[in-house]
């Protein structure tokens, strides 16, 4: 299995079909397996790239995750897209990875065309959340279906996973507070914000608000909210959100 390296560990990687690269970015307590079944769609377009971040998935296991996630895993992208030689990608961020995906847009816009930043809370994270994370995740491990998707995407590890994301979001709130490193206009890539109005985690106007802030802050990008599904849009909505990523990704 191909990896690439970061901090001295390995991280797993892996690439299918042909045409313009395009990363698609997994979210918390998830792994690219969270991608497998509408990936394959993408590939008839793109050269898609899976990547499991450090400690996730496949990819090599460490005792705690940064504390400053978000950016750490941006970090993991840019390692890789310099390693391996890729510029101008095209990055597609679901729920965590969105932030993620911002990230590597503001730290190297030398190695991004566009972004699709697809169900997520922002530039800064929900209190509500995070003030309930801790009790939150412990009831979410006695969950058959939500405990069979951290199996499902991390195997028998899965619990050390779940452990250090819920320890790395409560102490990013406690001592950082903020998902982004530089100013949101700084950021050069085209961008599109998705989201469902029917995602479990949000009001039905939350998307709306949040993201017209975000495109204030940035002086540009565009909106597109899909009217039925749970979250993230981008598997509830699988063909229809393809065919809205593709529309901007092509233009």
């Amino acid at each position: 299995m191909p990896y690439f390296i970061y901090r001295d560990k390995k991280c797993w990687y892996e690439e299918n079909g042909e045409g313009y690269p395009l990363l698609l970015l997994h979210g918390n307590t998830a792994s690219s397996r969270m991608f497998a079944e509408v990936e394959k769609l993408y590939r008839k377009n793109f050269k898609t790239i899976l990547i499991d971040f450090l400690g996730h998935g496949k990819s090599e296991r460490v005792e705690e995750f940064q504390t400053d996630l978000w950016f750490d895993e941006a970090m993991q992208v840019i390692a890789f897209l310099d390693q391996t030689g890729y510029q101008k990608v095209n990055l597609i961020g679901s729920s965590g990875g969105a932030q993620v995906a911002i990230n590597v847009a503001l730290e190297r816009p030398d190695l991004v065309n566009k972004v699709i930043a697809d169900s997520f809370e922002g530039d800064t994270p929900l209190k509500a959340f995070v003030e309930n994370v801790i009790e939150d995740r412990e009831a979410s491990k006695q969950d058959e279906g939500i405990r069979g998707f951290y199996i499902f995407n991390h195997g028998e590890t899965w619990e050390q996973v779940v452990d250090c994301d819920t320890k790395a979001i409560h102490d990013h709130y406690i001592g950082n507070g903020k998902f982004f490193h530089r100013p949101l206009s700084m950021l050069k890539a085209d961008i599109l914000f998705t989201g469902s109005r029917e995602d479990e985690f949000a009001t039905p106007q939350f998307y709306d608000d949040v993201y017209q802030g975000l495109i204030e802050k940035i002086g540009h990008g565009k909106i597109k909210l899909f009217e039925k599904g749970g979250h993230p849009a981008l598997l509830s909505n699988g063909q229809e959100f393809y065919e809205a990523a593709c529309s901007f990704l092509q233009e």
